[in-house]
């Protein structure tokens, strides 16, 4: 949870102003005035990468902007008002002229947040608190592409490229709308010395709606069929619509059992009308201290997710939930373990060591095809017998939600940190390494999950050298994530609608050929068996910042320096299958382009304070 501060109620206004090539934003706060009792605060940030930073650096970064205010009014001793309101704004709008003519194309997203919320947090007595949240969210995520470009990925042997390669059409809009009005009471009271109990309830009454529509090619390039990148499993038309209430309530003890033993026992109930099920969940914390530096804790639960749209705004994968109640959907569960030796070395300095293993079952994901559905999809197809390995005739995965996969995570965590302890501390950061793995077994094989990262290593310094000048620096490197790989290339289908073999038949599915009647091939990245079978190479970056005060700590003007991936190191996000002419052989020659790097990106700025 993200919890915003209360403004500065030591003066009536003060402010910070921050300006740079890649981004600006400006907070005003100060006190409530007259003799009101409180604090106010309101920011404002917006990015630049859309008019500046994508002339440096050539590409199509999206533009963001958000306004937040808080108010904090405490109108009796032991009592405050808290209300907050965020509206933020994210949007890319590019497009594209080809060498020629028929090539073009728009890619416009939209995204927006709105959030306002209530808090009254009050005393009860001596020993008891009470905290009230009343809050209205809205979400809304709107795509629509519409381009037509010569497919790298899709040709046929032709020596020359004009024969060779053939036009992919990209044509679909996408909506997804997510509302949510929520209310959450929280309780505490220290029932003795030795006992804090808290509990409370939470309700939220959701509006969710998902729709789509593709009129143009589906994305040979995926081999899950119910990818939100154009899928083949993905209906061409979709409006579908969830109106929900899921409410939860929870009570927890902290009990001190002995002088260094601490235990939280705790239980929680979760009810959703979208399945129509109800979980209970027991979790269970201790802490036992170790002298006066060094802790371990310990802890394991059962937690639970029901299924819902607002859970898939970020997935790579939908699942139509029209109907989950009717198919029996059951809300995924998972058990966690954990165990954390935590001690302080010296002053500001920290170090932690942490395992972790969860379980994981009843995962929702898109069922595979029936034999019916898999028999009727492929009988259309009618390629002659050297082609016949280009039929996908294996089960491919649906939009239609199954719990019908296990998983399990486990790892370990290490954990330095250094604060600053006084004036005189020079050097301050963190530093942790994570190893981690993370699969589950579906559709008959084990996968890793999509952005499992066996090793992960972060780094964060900051070293002041003298009164004004501050030297600081952020270095990740992390394995790469998984992939499913190309296994081989296929010919696609085309439906013949205009039967020009004239055989009678216009609803049967032909080999694509270009005019010369050369067979067309894509990518093959095979059935289920084969997802996420390869891994793509380690990821590295460091961003560093040189920051120049004129007037020290104290003063008002901050001078910076700063770039992102200053090695300029071309990590890959992903590779671009690309055909090439073999002058060799029948098929086209594949070549794997390294895609989505983050370039070089330097900045400059200035930041002020009043």
């Amino acid at each position: 949870m993200i919890e915003n501060r209360d403004g500065d109620d030591a003066r009536r206004l003060r402010g910070t102003s921050s300006l740079s090539i890649t981004d600006a934003n400006v907070v005003f706060e100060g006190k409530l005035p007259r003799s009101a009792k409180g604090s106010w605060l309101v920011t404002g940030r917006r990015t630049y990468y859309d008019l500046i930073a994508n002339e440096i650096v050539d590409t199509e970064l999206p533009s963001f902007n958000d306004l937040q205010a808080r108010m904090s009014w405490e109108p009796r001793p032991g009592q405050r008002l808290t209300a907050f309101a965020l509206r933020s704004r994210e949007s890319a709008d590019a497009s594209f002229e080809g060498d020629r003519p028929a090539e073009h194309g728009t890619f416009v997203t939209a995204a927006r947040n709105d959030v306002f919320a209530l808090r009254y947090d009050r005393s009860l007595g001596a020993r008891g608190s009470s905290r009230t949240s009343l809050s209205w969210y809205r979400n809304t995520d709107a795509v629509d592409v519409a381009a037509v470009f010569r497919g790298g990925g899709r040709r046929s042997n032709a020596e020359n490229d004009g024969v060779g390669f053939r036009d992919a059409n990209v044509a679909f809009t996408r909506d997804l709308t997510v509302r949510d009005v929520a209310l959450r009471q929280d309780f505490a009271f220290g029932a003795s010395g030795r006992h804090l109990i808290e509990g409370g309830f939470e309700a939220h009454a959701l509006d969710t709606a998902v729709g789509w529509r593709i009129t143009g090619d589906r994305n040979p390039d995926e081999a899950n069929g119910s990818s939100v990148r154009g899928g083949a499993g993905l209906p061409s038309l979709l409006d579908s619509s969830r109106d929900s209430v899921r409410a939860g309530a929870y009570v927890q003890d902290r009990f001190q059992i002995a002088r260094r033993l601490f235990v939280e026992p705790g239980l929680r109930l979760d009810v959703s009308r979208i399945n129509r099920q109800t979980t209970l969940s027991p979790r269970l914390r201790a802490t036992l201290r170790l002298g006066e530096n060094a802790r371990l804790v310990a802890g394991t639960g059962l937690f639970t997710q029901s299924p819902g749209y607002e859970k898939l705004i970020q997935s790579d994968y939908f699942v139509d939930l029209s109907t989950a109640d009717a198919r029996g959907l059951r809300s995924e569960r998972s058990v966690h373990a954990v165990l954390g030796l935590e001690r302080d070395l010296a002053p500001g300095l920290l170090a932690r060591v942490e395992g972790y293993y969860k379980s994981f079952d009843r995962l929702i994901v898109g069922r595979l095809e029936t034999e019916a559905e898999r028999t009727a999809r492929i009988a259309p197809y009618s390629f002659p017998p050297e082609l016949q390995d280009s039929i996908p005739a294996e089960a491919q995965i649906t939009t239609e939600p199954i719990n019908g996969a296990t998983g399990r995570a486990y790892g370990f965590d290490l954990y330095v940190a250094r604060r600053a302890v006084s004036a005189d501390t020079r050097l301050t950061g963190w530093a942790s390494y994570t190893y981690g793995r993370a699969t589950r077994d579906v559709y008959g094989s084990r996968f890793p999950f999509e952005y499992d990262r066996p090793h992960a290593l972060s780094a964060v310094a900051a070293l002041r050298l003298g009164h004004k000048v501050e030297v600081s620096a952020t270095g990740r490197f992390a394995s790469g994530f998984p992939y499913t790989a190309i296994v081989g290339l296929r010919v696609p289908g085309v439906v013949d609608t205009r039967d020009s073999d004239r055989d009678g038949n216009s609803t049967e599915i032909l080999p694509e050929r270009d005019v010369t009647f050369l067979p067309v091939y894509v990518p093959d990245r095979g059935g289920v068996d084969n997802l996420p079978s390869a891994r793509l190479p380690a990821f590295a970056r460091l961003d560093a910042r040189v920051a120049f005060r004129p007037k020290g700590p104290s003063g008002r003007w901050l001078f910076y320096i700063d770039a992102i991936n200053v090695l300029n190191r071309k990590n890959v996000g992903a590779y671009e299958p690309t055909l090439e002419y073999n002058p060799s052989g029948d098929q086209p020659r594949l070549v794997l382009e390294p895609t989505a790097s983050i370039p070089l990106l330097p900045s400059f700025g200035v930041r002020f304070r009043f």
